[in-house]
């Protein structure tokens, strides 16, 4: 769970992880049944309309963060389901007498102890629920900090005469570094990118901040 732990700390400190920072921690089984136990509802949340930039991604970062939260609910629950299938392996070790093995081929007769593919897809597809609003949460609380950013996009809408809390899309793509924000209904947008390049995290870094959130109790910028 660490790469869990520090994919969320990194999202409230504004580390962006890199896609497939959390790749690490799936589970490689042929997937069968597709996902369906996502949740996509969105905690309550400021909708004010955002004045500047700076106010603009904070929102976007508090509503994805409440998302995570929800992704991370359902991420521990199909943790658990696998560490209690996957829990027979230290018992198989243990059973070296002739009752225990019958009493282990028993136990691994039960839905509790047995495995299919449609639960390692919860688990992958959860995971990836996490790495999706951990990255995008990073990304916003990265922008929200960052002046050169926030000032770019202020002076974009100003001199447009666009309020900036009236945009009607955006989106972050972190393999390119950019942020895209529409406007409008005309669905073209205009684009900001290489400002976050400093606070992209990999795998190595999710895990150490995850040790370092377990050690410590919280994120921290400089973790």
């Amino acid at each position: 769970m660490n790469l869990g732990i520090g994919a969320v700390g990194y999202a409230e400190v504004g580390g962006v992880i890199v896609d497939g920072a959390l790749d690490g921690a799936k589970v490689t089984q042929a997937m069968l049944v597709a996902y369906e136990n996502a949740r996509s509802q969105v905690m309550n949340h400021d909708y004010a309309t955002a004045e500047n930039a700076n106010q603009l991604f904070i929102q976007e970062h508090t509503a994805a963060m409440n998302n995570l939260t929800l992704a991370v609910d359902v991420l521990v629950d199909a943790t658990s389901v696998l560490m209690t299938a996957t829990s027979v392996a230290d018992t198989a070790a243990e059973a070296d007498t002739k009752p225990e093995q019958v009493a282990l081929q028993e136990m691994i007769t039960t839905d509790e102890y047995s495995l299919d593919a449609s639960e390692v897809e919860d688990y992958n597809n959860a995971l990836d629920a996490v790495a999706e609003y951990a990255q995008q949460a990073g990304a916003f609380m990265s922008a929200a900090n960052n002046t050169d950013l926030t000032t770019s996009i202020d002076n974009y809408a100003s001199a447009n005469n666009i309020m900036v809390g009236t945009y009607t899309a955006i989106t972050y793509t972190q393999n390119v570094d950019e942020f895209v924000i529409t406007w409008g209904d005309s669905g073209y947008g205009t684009g900001w990118n290489g400002y976050l390049t400093e606070d992209m995290k990999d795998a190595d870094d999710v895990y150490g901040a995850g040790a370092y959130i377990l050690q410590n109790g919280s994120a921290n910028s400089n973790m």
